[in-house]
């Protein structure tokens, strides 16, 4: 009995454990339970603050792609970049100055798709800030991307500026810029320049202005674009290296960049600064060491760098020393295209005489020491018949053809240059300035705004032309610029043209022919055999015959060998509309070269040399000229298409601070 109340005990026991085993298991399976929901309810709410954080970045870097109605507004010291990849120009930022003296930058994104005759404008909140004077390099890698380096921005009324020294990246792909921020990098600069060689960007000089004294800069820096870094390359004080200077060309090649004149300012104490214009060449070789390939192992010095200095030959063509000119690549032929400028001279404390260009230097960077070549519009072809003469050539005139007595005939040839002169590409050729735009697709060449200038106003410009540089016929207008340009602002060495021209000499002349005399100086009559033959040798003096036919006769035959005129020749033949004191200041280095071959003179002596053989020339065609403007006149040119034939526009009394 007692063993049978024993066994039932045990079972009850057995039970209760059993019961509170299985109410434990449930009590601990409930909170688990709990623990996966409050769980589950906690990945929800990271799900949904990740979310939230998504959109929130998406609006802060959304971008507005819209359609423009044509080019950028005015602007200069913008960047136009070829696209890496792909057919299309990008430009970016850029500043404008009105004419009551405000100052405005931009930030905006353009893009120009030239099969559409296309631009769009591409709006980002996160970008870099209004900007100009900056520098852009691009890279084909990932699908592409555009790299921005420093700049400046000033205040409204140019009271205070600021320099930028922030890094971006903008990819082409999904056009949004991100920020690059390293540790080490350039310090804040502007007006310096970048390159892309491989997988590095360079860059180098530049300048920087706090507000008392602009100090220019020649440090370089290199950016690795696959482990996103900046690295400062040192050179040793015994090595060779380019002076300070900013708004210098900086072309890649194969074997490095080259690097090609600039601007710079001269301090002396107690004196106020004088600008410089640079027009030395540099060649940066570079090659990468063994140890930064692929398949070895990572090295400290990647690759090594020298600076080499080209000379060039003093007898070898250069064009006219100049700043504010733009230099860009032509990949196709590897050499580098240059387009317009400003030749500054320094005539007193407050005066600065100032030519500006629009012509086309080219300069082989494949040749060892970087050979400049001027490219010229080629001559229209005229219509013919293959294989005969063609009806509307007009021969070139010599010296021995008797002009013809028919008047009839003396008339029909000068119809038929008025013919072909409204055809004329150079024409077609955009205004002289400085500051511009350039980029080159294929072999294209585009240029977009810059700065001209008229008497002492300056105008920003926004007009935009392109030019095949392998068929070199005409400048084709994409936009023109609706700029008016007040005719009031001629400047007095350019309006008063006759007062000009009769008095043979500019001021600086007149002051040293005063001070010396003409002791030495060419006489006209030996001018013809002082220089290379060219047209001049080709037209006989008008003062010769006066025959009013015979002058028209000799101005078409002008007109006829224009187009054919070598380097040389075009420096030293005057060209419709210009003035003797344009003519000089575009052809001064040309005619001191002849000079001092003949003489031998320097200094002051040696420029009195070369404005008499400049003066000499131009009285020689003074007649000759005067007939072809009426011809032009004729065709329907007013008196500033005919300027815009002469090389280099006005002159201006006041410096820009956008002369750099």
């Amino acid at each position: 009995m007692a063993k049978k109340k024993n066994i039932t005990s045990k079972a009850a026991k057995k039970a209760k454990v059993a019961q509170k085993v299985e109410r434990t298991t449930k009590k601990k399976a409930g909170k688990q339970k709990k623990l996966i929901d409050e769980d589950e309810d906690s990945d929800d709410d990271l799900e949904g603050i990740l979310e939230k954080l998504r959109i929130e970045w998406e609006e802060a870097h959304k971008v507005t792609e819209e359609l423009a109605d044509g080019p950028p507004s005015r602007r200069a010291n913008a960047t136009l970049t070829a696209c890496p990849g792909g057919n299309h120009l990008w430009c970016i930022g850029g500043e404008f100055f009105s004419q009551d003296g405000k100052a405005y930058f931009y930030s905006d994104v353009y893009r120009y798709t030239p099969e559409k005759d296309e631009w769009r404008r591409f709006i980002s909140p996160t970008c870099p800030g209004p900007r100009s004077a900056h520098a852009v390099a691009a890279s084909p890698a990932g699908g592409g991307k555009l790299f921005l380096f420093g700049s400046e921005f000033s205040s409204l009324h140019q009271n205070s500026f600021h320099h930028y020294r922030d890094f971006w990246c903008f990819d082409i792909q999904t056009h949004s810029w991100d920020r690059i921020d390293t540790k080490i990098r350039p310090t804040a600069r502007s007006g310096h320049r970048m390159a892309t060689w491989k997988h590095f960007i360079l860059l180098f000089g530049g300048f920087y202005d706090p507000g008392v004294t602009t100090r220019y800069l020649n440090d370089l820096w290199l950016f690795d674009l696959q482990e996103y870094k900046w690295r400062q390359i040192e050179f040793k004080e015994t090595e060779l290296k380019p002076s300070p200077r900013s708004g210098f060309s900086f072309l890649p090649t194969p074997d490095g960049i080259i690097l090609h004149g600039g601007y710079c300012k001269e301090y002396t104490k107690g004196k106020r600064p004088v600008g410089v214009m640079l027009e030395d060449t540099w060649f940066l070789k570079m090659s990468l060491n063994a140890a930064d390939s692929p398949t070895a192992k990572s090295s400290a010095d990647p690759f090594v760098v020298k600076w080499e200095r080209r000379k060039r030959p003093s007898t070898a063509y250069a064009p006219a020393l100049r700043s504010g000119c733009t230099m860009t690549l032509w990949n196709a032929k590897n050499t580098g295209i240059l387009f317009g400028g400003v030749t500054d001279e320094d005539t007193g404390e407050e005066t600065l005489e100032s030519v500006f260009w629009n012509d086309l230097q080219v300069v082989l960077l494949l040749s060892g020491k970087g050979k400049w070549v001027s490219m010229t519009l080629k001559r229209p072809k005229t219509k013919g018949k293959s294989g005969g003469k063609k009806k509307n050539a007009v021969p070139a005139y010599k010296p021995e053809d008797q002009p013809s007595d028919d008047d009839d005939e003396t008339e029909s040839m000068a119809a038929t240059v008025v013919e072909i002169d409204a055809d004329d590409p150079l024409l077609t050729t955009p205004l002289p300035r400085y500051n511009a735009m350039l980029a080159v697709l294929k072999n294209t060449l585009y240029i977009y705004g810059g700065i001209f200038e008229k008497g002492k106003r300056e105008y920003t410009l926004d007009d935009f032309y392109s030019i095949q540089l392998d068929k070199m016929e005409r400048y084709t207008c994409l936009k023109e610029s609706g700029i008016v340009i007040a005719e009031e602002d001629d400047d007095s060495s350019s309006s008063e043209e006759d007062d000009s021209e009769d008095e043979g000499s500019d001021t600086e002349v007149e002051a040293e022919e005063e001070e010396g005399g003409n002791d030495g100086k060419v006489d006209p009559d030996d001018e013809a055999e002082s220089h290379e033959p060219g047209v001049s040798e080709q037209v006989t003096s008008p003062a010769d015959d006066s025959d009013e036919s015979d002058i028209r006769l000799k101005a078409t035959a002008f007109m006829g060998v224009s187009m054919e005129k070598s380097p040389e020749e075009l420096l030293s033949t005057p060209l419709p509309g210009e003035t003797l004191a344009m003519f000089y200041a575009r052809s001064r280095t040309y005619w001191a070269q002849m000079a001092h071959g003949s003489t031998g003179n320097q200094a002051k002596q040696l420029r009195r040399d070369a404005f008499g053989l400049a003066e000499s020339t131009y009285q020689t065609y003074k007649p000759i000229l005067k007939e072809v403007e009426k011809i032009l006149a004729e065709a329907g040119l007013d008196e500033e298409e005919m300027r815009q034939r002469a090389a280099g526009g006005g002159v201006r009394a006041e410096q820009s601070r956008n002369r750099r």
